[in-house]
């Protein structure tokens, strides 16, 4: 279920009373709920504009929604909640931190600025709030119609994998970004243990994931292999999500099957050099190439990968830039499939893959998105 929320928030003396407007609509523009909300007596147009995102967000949630778009005049918060821009004032800081943890129970969030006057109605509703903090009204929810907890819960719209399931076990989100072209990649060559650079298109690859990948909601940690082109193609996340360079966590686990002697070479090239070991090699997944590494071998050392970084970041959304074949290796182990998974999937250069673990219980939300590149 998609919601689009339309929020605004003011102060009259900034600091001075202070109230906040959310408007929520479903898919056909229907309006689900109209919330004004008493700020305090003491809060600046900011936090305001933070308390209007936060109802919003609220509301959703009850709603049942998968999918929000928020739109807001304030192009502090949306920067910031974008994670382009930093947050320095400590009250902002504590409110996005609350309005990270709630976008984590939508599958998508994604804020977008509008210009005030395409923001009346929610304008109108902040008002409607500080003239009540201006009478008096203590922080809350003021009643002006219709409000979400007195909308009908629909348990098909609210249910989660966790719950078909039967578990209480908190989500941990991989985001899972392939990293842009580099010479290899472009000339179609073996490339596991070697480490070719991004070329140009590999930039402008990484740059264009980057960007679709902040639309898609708070992300946590930023974790790479130590390869030079998941590290830049990282790094241009890093830009795009507002996160210090040295935030970027390595994790050599990550890193790339080793192709042994088939390194740099194409496919006819490997199988007129090494025919015989190369048809070894594609016989089984326990065979590795000459001094390389097998899939099997891979797969092991990517679920120990794997676990470790969820146990170290129960509950939250990491962002994890790696390869192909360790990208397989997540979605197959999220899919308890067997290793032909890897010969029936296919994922493109700075392709975005979404995989969720609640505990054991692994769930596959997206392979192989490319609509950044539409």
């Amino acid at each position: 279920m998609k919601i689009t929320i339309y929020t605004d928030g003011g102060s009259r003396g900034n600091p001075g009373v202070a109230g906040s407007g959310s408007v929520l609509f479903d898919a056909s523009g229907t309006t689900l709920a109209e919330i004004a909300y008493v700020v305090g007596q003491d809060a600046s147009n900011n936090v305001a504009e933070y308390h209007g995102l936060l109802r919003g967000l609220e509301a959703a949630r009850d709603l049942g929604a998968t999918d929000v778009e928020v739109f807001m005049d304030s192009k502090l918060v949306v920067e910031q909640m974008s994670g382009r821009w930093k947050i320095k004032h400590p009250d902002m800081k504590k409110l996005a931190l609350e309005a990270r943890d709630l976008a984590k129970g939508f599958q998508s969030v994604s804020y977008n600025w509008v210009p005030r006057e395409k923001n009346k109605k929610a304008d109108e509703l902040s008002n409607v709030a500080m003239d009540a903090a201006a009478k008096g009204a203590k922080p809350g929810i003021i009643d002006t119609g219709q409000k979400p907890e007195k909308l009908e819960k629909k348990s098909h719209e609210v249910a989660s994998p966790a719950h078909w399931h039967g578990t209480d076990a908190p989500r941990t989100r991989f985001v899972l970004l392939r990293h842009g072209q580099t010479e290899h990649s472009a000339e179609k060559c073996y490339s596991g243990s070697s480490d070719p650079q991004l070329t140009e298109l590999g930039w402008k690859q990484a740059r264009r994931a980057a960007e679709a990948v902040a639309k898609l909601g708070q992300i946590d940690r930023i974790i790479t292999s130590p390869a030079k082109r998941t590290q830049e193609t990282a790094s241009a996340c890093a830009e795009a999500l507002g996160v210090a360079p040295e935030d970027i966590v390595t994790v050599d686990g990550f890193r790339e099957v080793d192709f042994g002697d088939f390194e740099g070479l194409t496919k006819d090239e490997a199988q007129e050099k090494y025919p015989e070991e190369f048809a070894e090699w594609q016989s089984s997944p326990m065979q590795a190439p000459p001094n390389g590494e097998s899939l099997s071998t891979l797969h092991r050392r990517i679920t120990r990968a794997r676990l470790k970084l969820q146990e170290e970041y129960q509950g939250e959304t990491v962002l994890v830039v790696t390869h192909m074949s360790p990208i397989k290796s997540v979605i197959r182990q999220a899919l308890e499939s067997g290793p032909n998974t890897f010969s029936h999937v296919f994922l493109d250069l700075a392709s975005i893959s979404i995989i969720e673990f609640y505990g054991e219980m692994g769930v596959v939300r997206c392979v192989n998105d490319v609509a950044h590149f539409r």
